[in-house]
């Protein structure tokens, strides 16, 4: 919980500055990829208010309506991290774009501006900004990326696609995401003002408005699905639930198991369930005390695992 808070704090506080400074840099030179990244930084800041706000309500505990807990809330706020704020700030920075390739937009980039008796460029107001903002990106960046590699070590993930299609800490899967993405986009801005300011064509700054929209657009999509395989009651990977497997077929008087299930109610609270056969020659007593062994076992090999059930069969 302290790491996730810590990463998206260190997202919320970066992104927040940054969109006021890229949105100073827009108002001096009316850049079309300066805009875009004003609409990128401020979705981006609201994305980490809705998941501090994901984290604090799936914090609580249990209650008779929720006898699992909150857990799932980073779930749905993440959620609605990708689809309303990732999707709506790509839209329009791919609408803004779209619209200054086809119809020209104002651009400032090239005019000299008077301020305080002082005569200068504003596009190096722009390449200053893109860099703090790289700066601070790259910040919040190694927060997030520590903290998935760590996740990667405790699991055996041995790639970031892997690790993004069987996490369940969707709140630091998320900031990874933003933070990249944020790079990504500031890199792809300083590029098209540089050209643009170089050849004097705009299309480039333009051009870089619509790529920012466009990736924002589809990395949108990628995490609205990741989000919806925890919503919906995802089970944890197969090579997980094998090893949850050998150890309550290796409990005391099992004779196999006839029916496994598990499934994620927050980033960290898995819930296992087990329909199992026993030895017909065991006691009521042994039979609870192999139950409590198992559900001891599986909670210590899995800190993941909360909640266990374990049913005798016939």
């Amino acid at each position: 919980m302290a790491t996730q808070t810590s990463v998206v704090l260190a997202a919320l506080f970066a992104n927040g500055a940054i969109a006021v400074m890229k949105f100073g840099g827009f108002l001096l030179t009316g850049s079309p990829a300066m805009l875009s990244e004003v609409y990128h930084s401020i979705s981006d800041t609201g994305n980490q208010v809705f998941l501090l706000i994901g984290i604090r309500y799936g914090a609580q505990d249990a209650t008779r309506a929720h006898p699992f807990g909150y857990g799932k809330a980073q779930f749905f706020y993440s959620f609605l991290v990708s689809v309303m704020l990732f999707g709506i700030a790509g839209w329009e920075s791919a609408r803004h774009g779209y619209e200054a390739l086809t119809h020209g937009g104002v651009h400032r980039a090239n005019e000299p501006i008077t301020l305080l008796g002082t005569t200068f460029d504003p596009v190096y107001v722009n390449y200053a900004v893109l860099l703090g903002a790289i700066a601070f990106e790259t910040y919040a960046f190694k927060k997030a990326y520590a903290a998935i590699t760590m996740q990667m070590d405790e699991h055996g993930w041995e790639t970031f696609r892997e690790a993004f299609r069987k996490t369940s800490d969707v709140t630091t899967l998320t900031a990874l995401t933003e933070d990249f993405i944020a790079l990504a986009g500031a890199g792809i801005a300083l590029f098209g003002i540089y050209l643009t300011r170089q050849t004097g064509n705009s299309v480039y700054d333009a051009g870089a408005a619509l790529i920012i929209g466009l990736m924002l657009m589809g990395f949108a999509i990628a995490l609205a699905w990741e989000n919806k395989r925890l919503l919906i009651g995802e089970s944890i990977s197969q090579t997980d639930e094998w090893e949850l497997r050998d150890i309550i077929t290796a409990g005391e008087g099992i004779v196999e198991i006839d029916d496994f299930r598990t499934v994620y109610f927050g980033p960290s609270h898995l819930l296992v369930a087990a329909d199992v056969v026993f030895d017909p020659g065991l006691e009521t007593a042994e039979i609870d005390r192999s139950i409590s062994d198992i559900e001891r076992e599986l909670r210590d090999h899995n800190g993941h695992v909360k909640s266990v059930y374990i049913e005798p069969e016939d």
